[in-house]
């Protein structure tokens, strides 16, 4: 995410100031800061944040299980070489990684350590923005 903007002497790039100026600010930002920020407020409220690994989350098809790096397509499409699903790779991704954190959420609930509560009285809906 954070490569070079400016191409090659052939193919100059495009958009290389606002591509740099997203690069810096993407690498000034303190992830650490952000993941620690974010599992305090979450305790805060009673919730727990699921870190999912997003190793092949956008080769692999979760209709059949197929991981290659031909099912992708290009920058944005995904299409299985086996079932031949076609998805946005971003989609495709936040999908399996909905999966891999439903996973261990089921993993950590067998072992006991997580009570799940459906959504009712007993649990805070969150708020709607105004």
């Amino acid at each position: 995410m954070t490569a070079s903007a400016k191409g090659t002497i052939t193919s100059l790039g495009r958009n290389v100031r606002a591509k740099s100026g997203l690069n810096r600010s993407i690498l000034r930002m303190g992830w650490c800061t952000f993941v620690c920020m974010l599992e305090y407020k979450m305790r805060l409220s009673g919730r727990f944040v699921i870190k999912v690994n997003p190793r092949n989350t956008s080769i692999t098809s979760p209709k059949c299980g197929n991981v290659d790096k031909q099912n992708r397509w290009g920058q944005a499409e995904f299409r299985s070489t086996k079932c031949s699903l076609t998805l946005n790779a971003d989609t495709l991704a936040s999908i399996n990684q909905l999966w891999a954190g439903r996973a261990q959420m089921l993993a950590l609930c067998s072992k006991g350590e997580v009570t799940l509560l459906s959504w009712g009285e007993d649990e805070k809906l969150p708020r709607s923005a105004p």
